[in-house]
Order: C-alpha cells, then sequence, then structure tokens
C-alpha cells in the first residue's frame, strides 16, 4: 500500500514544480491527491502526467471563492482529507513585479502580489480545510531559506516566508487537541521553472560558483517531495512545529 496507502491528500499548487513532483511521489506511496493550479492547460497536463489517484482542481489560493469550490469538491468526491501540503506560492520572479525591490523602492503591487498569495492564500486554504481534515493528519507549509537568511532586495518576500515559519509554530499548538501536525519545510535553490530561465543565468553560475550551497549543486524537486513525504506519513509521528531545511546546508553557512 506505501506509506501514504488509503489517505486523501491536497497539494496546492500542484501543477509543477515541487507540488508536482509531491503529488506523484504521494500517489506512489498509496494517496489519492487533489492539485490546485490557476493555469487550466498546466494543470490538465499535470493530471496527465501523474496519471491516477489525482483531480485537478483550477483556482487561484488567493480567491476565497475559488477556495470554497475546491473544498465543496474534496467533500463532495471523498469527504474528508488526510494531508495537507500548502505549496502554493510565488517569488519576485514569478509575481509579475520587479525581482529586485531594495528598501526604498518597494510598491504597493510588490507587497500585495507576494503577500496575497504567499500569506493570505495559504491561511484561508488550511483554515478552510480544517472541517475536512482528519484527526491525526498532517500538514505542511513550504517555506523557505529566505525566512532565515538576509537577502538583500527581497525583503518583502522573505516577510512572506518568515511568515509561513511562524504559522507552523502556532498551528501546532491551535490543532494539537485534533492531534494534527503542523511543519514546515524550507528549501534552498532547487532547479524548478524560475532558475531554468535565461534571464537568471548569470545569477543562478554565479550561486553555483561561489560555494555558498556547501553540496555544491542546486536541489531537484524530487529531493525536496521525498522530505514531504516524511513530513506526510507516520515516519514523522513525533514530529511537529519544526522547520525541515532542504537547502544543501546554505541556511547553516
Amino acid at each position: 500500500m506505501g506509506r501514504l496507502g488509503g489517505k486523501i491528500a491536497l497539494i496546492t499548487g500542484g501543477n509543477s514544480g515541487i507540488g508536482l513532483a509531491t503529488a506523484k511521489r504521494f500517489v506512489d506511496e498509496g494517496a489519492y491527491v487533489f492539485i490546485t493550479g490557476r493555469r487550466e492547460a498546466e494543470l490538465n497536463a499535470a493530471v496527465k502526467e501523474i496519471g491516477a489517484n489525482v483531480t485537478g482542481v483550477q483556482g487561484d489560493v488567493a480567491n476565497l471563492g475559488d477556495l470554497d469550490r475546491l473544498f465543496a469538491q474534496i467533500k463532495q468526491e471523498k469527504g474528508k482529507l488526510d494531508i495537507i501540503f500548502g505549496n502554493a506560492g510565488i517569488t519576485p520572479m514569478t509575481a509579475g513585479t520587479t525581482p529586485i525591490t531594495p528598501l526604498g523602492t518597494i510598491t504597493e503591487e510588490n507587497y500585495d502580489s507576494l503577500f496575497n498569495v504567499n500569506v493570505k492564500g495559504l491561511l484561508f486554504s488550511i483554515q478552510n480545510a480544517l472541517p475536512l481534515l482528519s484527526d491525526g493528519g498532517s500538514i505542511i507549509l513550504n517555506a523557505s531559506i529566505v525566512a532565515s537568511k538576509g537577502f538583500a532586495n527581497w525583503s518583502v518576500y522573505s516577510a512572506t516566508k518568515a511568515s509561513v515559519r511562524s504559522f507552523a509554530r502556532s498551528w501546532a499548538s491551535d490543532l494539537k487537541d485534533r492531534r494534527i501536525r503542523v511543519n514546515a519545510l524550507s528549501p534552498g535553490y532547487i532547479d524548478t521553472t524560475p532558475w531554468q530561465s535565461s534571464d537568471v543565468a548569470e545569477v543562478r553560475a554565479n550561486i553555483e560558483a561561489s560555494g555558498s550551497v556547501p553540496l555544491g549543486r542546486f536541489g531537484t524537486a524530487d529531493e525536496v517531495a521525498k522530505v514531504v513525504v516524511f513530513l506526510a506519513s507516520d515516519d514523522s509521528s513525533y514530529v511537529t512545529g519544526t522547520e525541515l531545511f532542504v537547502d544543501g546546508g546554505v541556511a547553516q553557512i
């Protein structure tokens, strides 16, 4: 049956990158998975790639109407959830705003685009899922090393991910009576779409050449997915409120 045999899981932002890699791992481990994504064509392609035991629900986590529709469909089709991976999020490179925003140049658009998805969207994704989430379930939140490192010009994005880390601590306390575990994972430099653009090729080359990653390379989405499986399964049955770094050591030096 696998480590997640018979479990029902939701992965927000499951149509690409870490979310898609995790959906594949969850299905391989025996789970039935709901995935969300804003872009319908990409979502449909992801469902086809996963192949079985998956439902794609188009929507934006920052839109509360889309969340209502998502959870109504999960309730109708499966009646419960056992695992939630709050993965949907954007970076300055994918938000449609200027990636480099030093203090003094930050705009309301910069702020709203990042906080609406990374904080508001995550909060209401988890809160609205609670009536369906089984006691003893697992919630995993996708944070980032930027919450622990002081990267110049990325203060707003870093603040959103610090909020995610804080949510994991607080919600682990909020949900302890239901034995629901809440943990955060913090990826470092991962070889996903934002880092595959020619626009950031020079930045990526400089990172790889600088020695700032002790393991000497970018990680893969599947390496992160393996950690999500651990946090979703009974292998981590005594782990809650923690932050697990998947970063090749970047945040530790």
